[in-house]
């Protein structure tokens, strides 16, 4: 009973500001909001008319004075403003979820671990002027390898590879820091893209970002030892039918794409990810090495998810590779544990240096 009633005048959150999705984690309750990262703004009137899954709905379809977009790309801020009022919208709804009275907030956020001073402020920027007092980032890759469990504050290697829908994060980890790391702006939306601009050369189909997310979450594989997945393995079917505009003709045209097509049009994105897995672990000092080949490298995101890439990682590594439970809310996972623990973990939480005012 104590605890409820302090919990109703302090209100701690942890916030995965993702680039596809936000996740709110309160403290003391756990994960309460997943919302999509997306805002309707009609133009005429500067005016934000919905937030999160309301606007998703609206996607691709709203009348011209209306855009309903994503304020984050590549997991940074390009809209403040939108941005900002995302992050009120998101810290109001986890008080009304939390039963909180509390004026007082503070908040853990997830940002990328590539991103430079300048984005780190913008994003703290934005959280205190959506509500929060005292705001507290925290890197991605950390944040999931401590949604994962690992020992991060133990001298031994931990590797994480996140990949989310901006971008994809590989770390090696080990004391408390991230010792090599590697951002990659590759991730579940380019692979969305992918799939787009593969329907267009191959079939001359345009389709939307979100028959192209469906695609690959039914029948996207990257690696042809994989494609026994257990979608196919349930229902047998390696190929689904796409809707769209025919380029040549204007006029609406059903195809079927393939599991094989799929894999064709993901090639060049997920070579590219698995290139920078192997240049961090080039990089990545012997001792470390050493920790990571017993343990074996973990995986987060929704990315993850996608059928076989921790297979390919694996061959192409020769370390054991393997999907944590739970990866999509691995980061927001990890920063309600520093959260719930500041003291514990503040040495993983991200410095931002402080900016010179020009002269």
């Amino acid at each position: 009973m104590l605890n409820l009633i302090k919990g109703k005048f302090i209100h701690d959150i942890a916030i995965d500001l993702g680039t596809a999705n936000c996740l709110v984690y309160v403290k003391g309750r756990g994960i309460i909001l997943s919302e999509p990262s997306v805002v309707a703004v009609n133009k005429k009137t500067g005016r934000i008319l919905a937030i999160g899954r309301e606007a998703e709905k609206m996607v691709g379809r709203t009348p011209g004075h209306i855009i309903a977009n994503k304020p984050l790309v590549g997991g940074v801020i390009s809209d403040f403003e939108v941005t900002e009022q995302m992050l009120r919208y998101l810290i109001g709804r986890s008080r009304q979820k939390g039963l909180s009275l509390s004026p007082f907030c503070r908040a853990v956020i997830g940002v990328p671990c590539g991103v430079t001073e300048v984005e780190k402020k913008a994003v703290k920027d934005a959280a205190r002027s959506a509500g929060a007092r005292e705001v507290f980032l925290i890197e991605e890759p950390m944040a999931s390898a401590i949604g994962a469990h690992l020992p991060v504050q133990e001298a031994s290697g931990n590797f994480i590879i996140d990949i989310g829908g901006g971008t994809s994060e590989v770390a090696a980890v080990s004391l408390g820091g991230i010792v090599v790391s590697k951002s990659l702006r590759i991730a579940g939306n380019k692979f969305d893209d992918d799939i787009v601009n593969f329907s267009q050369e191959e079939y001359k189909l345009l389709i939307g970002q979100r028959t192209a997310e469906q695609i690959k979450v039914s029948i996207g594989s990257v690696f042809s030892d994989a494609v026994r997945s257990s979608f196919d393995e349930k229902s047998g079917s390696k190929e689904i039918s796409m809707r769209g505009r025919n380029l040549v003709t204007g006029l609406p045209e059903e195809v079927l794409i393939t599991q094989s097509d799929v894999r064709r049009a993901l090639e060049k994105s997920v070579r590219q990810i698995v290139a920078e897995v192997k240049e961090t672990i080039e990089l990545t000092p012997p001792e470390l090495i050493s920790d990571i080949m017993k343990k074996g490298i973990f995986m987060s995101g929704g990315g993850a998810l996608l059928r076989g890439l921790d297979k390919l990682i694996a061959k192409e590594t020769k370390i054991p590779t393997m999907i944590i439970e739970d990866p999509m809310t691995a980061v927001v996972r990890g920063a309600g544990v520093v959260l719930e623990n500041l003291d514990e973990f503040h040495n993983v939480l991200a410095e931002i240096e402080e900016l010179e005012a020009p002269k």
